[in-house]
């Protein structure tokens, strides 16, 4: 009988030549070895297991859906998204990456967004599917996993919600044995999974690096004890992560034998992490290993200090807070400073582009590697349909800093670039890219390659025909170059608040009467407002005005489309969206007047260009 050790590659192989002879193609097992624990270390086979990386706490669930118009921010990853992410830690070096927590269902969900546990032992099977993709991409990428059963926090259901099926207080997770045992079926369902796409028995894959009893709880020993054996009595071939809130190592947890690996969380001020880490990995040192699985929201000094410490003092490793990835509906989600790889200038505030090089090149040294160049983009990007040129949006390639926009007339045959360097982490959820250079009444072709410093991938399959039927002037407000006019009081938003407005980093607001007005060069075909409403249950956050001069407005009866944020802890504001018919065939003006419960967010204005506009009359007048 094979040692169950390689009984998991031979099942990869196994599936491997049967769908090969299918003539399909599947993930490869990149790993021959369970991590395993030898004194202090990790162990990948003979091979000590170190690691500098990235939590990537949406790896398998977005919490960070912000399309304007979608009232749900959740949504279950999906292929694209988790390959991208897994991809990236291959890139940065990173060898372990961590997610989040199974979510659990809230008494006030909206029925809309799913979750993964329902109630006690009631599973939704299609949210598990991304942990299936998540195995199969990292046994492919060569990346190793850390799943954590439960949250000690209210953001995605926890202690509070399963207490709450039975009816009890959340303390009564810790103790009561009806708790205990319904989330005892929570470990059984992951733990005992087969994987949907592989077959291969989520117990039996060596892509996770080990199982974590939760994130950051504030656990009594007692429950901790008891859930450590259980979940051993499961899977003798994982490593057991104790997930706990201390920042310190308890000796119990020394003490325990199903408890394998230990780890600390780290906020605030860097001595006092400095402090605490020292110490815990002496405590830990000789006995068991110890990594860093939190650390975050400090200068990148301290970011320093603090990395180097973990790799000179031979802590296993050490994840940042935390990385988020490409969005499948185009540029990346965003979440309270998150890195996106490998860096970009509009992450300036939080140092991105250092923090991630710096991180890079501490991965290599953990593992005493030499640092090499980054690859170049491997796989192309996936141009989205278009509906105008001024909306291009696409799928973006991990490793990407940057990507070129080709575009063609229909029946031409050369490609022309017409964006060398186009970016995608500029702003989220909106559209990445305005072909202002359209000849109108002209049909086009596009198609996008992904570059960086190494080169560049294939070009994307084009997307088209495309009509470029009018002319578009869209403000994100990124500054006030587009404004022809506004009111002293009018300012742009502090991004401090940003969570609430879907990511927004560009809004503007003002106190009742403030306006912004425009002067477009044509005549205005119709006009879109985007805005936040940070008051609830009012509606005439503004009002419209347009005419043939600056001071010939006339009010308009635009129509208003609120989408109001399922019940949340966040405190979202309300999206709403103003939006005129055809407006008079003159009009080149346009004011928007603020009340005080309002911040706009994005402007389209659809026009004709004068000289077009006047060949359009004389046609007209002709006929």
């Amino acid at each position: 009988m094979l040692p169950l050790s390689r009984v998991s590659c031979r099942r990869w192989k196994v599936l491997l030549l049967a769908i090969t002879v299918a003539g399909s193609a599947t993930a490869l097992c990149q790993f021959d070895h369970f991590v395993t624990v030898r004194g202090e270390k990790l162990m990948d086979g003979e091979q000590e297991l170190r690691f500098v990386s990235y939590n990537i706490p949406n790896l398998h669930y977005i919490e960070d859906n912000h399309a304007f118009a979608d009232p749900n921010p959740w949504r279950i990853a999906d292929e694209f998204e988790i390959r991208d992410a897994l991809m990236t830690i291959r890139q940065a070096g990173g060898k372990v990456t961590r997610l989040y927590v199974p979510s659990v269902r809230k008494e006030k969900d909206d029925p809309g967004i799913i979750r993964h546990v329902n109630g006690p032992g009631v599973f939704d099977d299609s949210a598990f599917v991304a942990y299936d993709r998540i195995l199969q991409a990292a046994n492919e990428y060569g990346v190793r996993v850390i799943i954590p059963f439960v949250d000690n926090w209210w953001w995605w259901g926890g202690p509070k919600e399963y207490a709450g099926f039975r009816g009890k207080p959340k303390e009564a997770f810790w103790t009561d044995s009806l708790i205990i045992a319904d989330f005892k079926k929570t470990i059984a369902f992951m733990v005992n999974r087969v994987n949907s796409i592989t077959g291969v028995p989520f117990k039996e894959d060596k892509a996770i690096l080990g199982w974590e009893t939760g994130n950051e709880l504030q656990a009594p020993y007692a429950w901790t004890k008891e859930i450590a054996a259980y979940i051993k009595s499961l899977d003798t071939n994982h490593l057991l992560i104790e997930g706990t809130h201390a920042q310190q190592i308890a000796e119990e947890s020394l003490l325990d034998p199903n408890l394998d690996v230990l780890s600390t969380h780290h906020y605030g001020p860097a001595d006092t992490s400095l402090g605490r880490i020292v110490k815990a990995r002496e405590k830990a040192r000789g006995r068991k290993p110890y990594f860093v699985g939190e650390f975050g929201y400090i200068p990148t000094a301290d970011v320093r200090r603090i990395v180097d410490t973990v790799v000179s003092t031979g802590v296993s490793g050490i994840m940042i807070w935390s990385l988020r990835g490409h969005n499948r509906d185009g540029g990346f989600y965003y979440h309270q400073a998150a890195y996106r790889w490998p860096g970009f200038e509009s992450g300036k505030p939080w140092d991105e582009n250092t923090v991630v090089a710096f991180l890079r090149e501490k991965a290599s040294k953990i593992n005493g590697l030499r640092l090499e160049p980054p690859p170049a983009p491997e796989a192309p990007p996936r141009l989205l349909p278009i509906e105008t040129p001024y909306k291009i949006t696409w799928q973006g390639s991990a490793g990407a800093s940057s990507y070129m926009i080709e575009r063609k007339g229909e029946d031409d045959d050369l490609w022309q670039v017409i964006a060398p360097r186009a970016g995608d982490a500029v702003q989220g959820y909106r559209p990445l890219y305005a072909d202002t250079t359209v000849e109108l009444g002209r049909t086009y072709l596009y198609r996008v390659r992904a570059r960086n410093s190494s080169g560049y991938s294939e070009p994307s399959e084009p997307v088209g025909p495309v009509v470029a039927d009018c002319r578009m002037l869209v403000d994100d407000f990124y500054n006030d170059s587009r404004i022809f006019r506004k009111t002293a009081g009018v300012k742009f938003v502090d991004p401090a608040d940003a969570g609430k407005a879907k990511e927004d980093y560009g809004r503007v607001a003002g106190q009742a009467g403030d306006f912004i007005e425009y002067a477009l060069p044509g005549n205005i075909i119709s006009v879109q407002v985007n805005l936040f409403s940070t008051k609830n249950g009012s509606n005439d956050e503004l009002e419209l005005f347009s005419g043939e001069t600056a001071d010939s407005l006339s009010l308009l009866a635009p129509t208003r489309q609120a989408v109001e944020p399922y019940p949340n802890e966040y405190g979202y504001y309300a999206a709403v969206s103003y939006r005129t018919g055809e407006l008079p065939a003159s009009h080149r003006y346009v004011r928007i007047v603020m009340s005080a419960d309002c911040q706009l967010s994005r402007i389209e204005m659809k026009y004709r260009p004068a000289v077009e506009a006047e060949i359009r009359a004389a046609i007209s007048l002709s006929n």
